[in-house]
């Protein structure tokens, strides 16, 4: 197992940077729209959009993000029920909400300019130290690793790191390492060419399971492939467990056909978004309601919501009520051409949608 700093030969420590920036070059990835670009702004977006979602997900929410929202100031200038509308479908909306502050930050606190080093991002709301890091070694060429999991599984094959990055202490060991192996030439060119090299590699080459080790510049020097076993690094022993949760949404239109919604609170499912009234069971939906209503609630087929690490097997129960009739305090009717305004949790715009 890896010990300390002594990573490496030094003459595998000196291949990595230049064989990754020159793989990048070559062969690395293009085309994305949040790529070959210096601009702070598309590259602190894609991300946190791409934190727990794969690329492909990502890439029309971008498109629409950058629509409407071209720069900070205009998503600093925007609702939070619009910034949540366009995130809807996305998932994990805390970093929607965090997306919104941090922008309203940028212009308060930095007059709208984004800060150009990791440590001063890291002081804006929902940007952690491997956000920070690639913001700043691709936009600023500052010399600072980043560690998300593509990174993560790269390093720890090509040194065969195999302590458990469920600890802290590992995990630090393992940062420690990638800081080492940066390059120290050229930071304005090389940095932004590596950090974005070593994301690639991870996606495309260095893959969770059945790595394309023949295909990989670092194969010459790879510790996890020479030992014949990169797929067991990176070693990771803790794992969330799946828990799963029923919820009885009270569907309710009113005779004009308006929809009761109310907003979800922080925190919580769908924080923030507006939402059917929910219920843990079918009983406390009924006991929400006049008596007189109850005998035309019309239960509409249960389907499952997969979240990251939750089932959601959602009941939908439709109602017709009266416009003066109030659910809850948080709520409101909210009338067809409103809806497309709000942000709305993935299913309910799904049942929408069905209408």
């Amino acid at each position: 197992m890896l010990q300390k700093t002594d990573l490496s030969p030094p003459e595998v420590a000196a291949f990595l940077a230049p064989a990754v920036v020159d793989w990048q070059l070559r062969h690395g990835r293009h085309d994305l729209p949040w790529q070959n670009t210096r601009n702070p702004y598309r590259v602190w977006l894609s991300e946190i959009m791409l934190q727990q979602t794969q690329v492909a997900t990502v890439l029309d929410y971008f498109a629409r993000f950058v629509g409407r929202f071209p720069d900070v100031h205009a998503l600093a200038q925007a609702s939070l029920d619009e910034v949540l509308h366009l995130w809807s479908g996305l998932g994990y909306y805390s970093r929607a909400r965090n997306l919104h502050r941090c922008a309203q930050e940028v212009m308060n606190r930095f007059a709208g300019e984004f800060p150009q080093t990791a440590a001063q991002l890291q002081s804006l709301p929902g940007i952690g130290p491997s956000t920070a890091a690639a913001i700043a070694s691709l936009c600023f060429g500052e010399r600072v690793a980043i560690l998300d999991g593509n990174v993560k599984r790269v390093l720890s094959r090509y040194l065969g790191f195999d302590a458990d990055l469920a600890q802290a202490a590992h995990a630090r060991r393992l940062w420690a390492a990638a800081t080492a192996l940066l390059p120290d030439t050229d930071l304005s060119q090389s940095m932004p060419r590596y950090t974005q090299g070593m994301m690639d590699l991870g996606a495309t080459l260095c893959k969770l399971k059945k790595p394309l080790c023949a295909q990989c510049p670092l194969q010459p020097h790879c510790v996890g492939h020479a030992q014949g076993q990169p797929e067991r690094l990176p070693v990771k022993t803790r794992r969330l467990k799946r828990t799963a949760q029923s919820i009885w949404l009270l569907w309710a239109r009113n005779g004009e056909g308006a929809l009761w919604l109310s907003q979800r609170p922080t925190p919580g499912i769908w924080a923030g978004l507006y939402c059917f009234a929910m219920f843990d069971s079918l009983a406390a939906l009924q006991m929400a309601l006049p008596e007189d209503v109850r005998a035309h609630l019309v239960p509409q087929p249960a389907f499952k919501h997969v979240l990251t690490h939750k089932d959601l097997y959602l009941h939908p129960v439709q109602v017709v009520l009266p416009r003066r009739l109030k659910l809850e305090a948080s709520g409101a009717w909210f009338e067809p051409e409103q809806w497309p305004l709000l942000g709305l949790p993935a299913p309910v715009s799904k049942l929408l949608r069905q209408v």
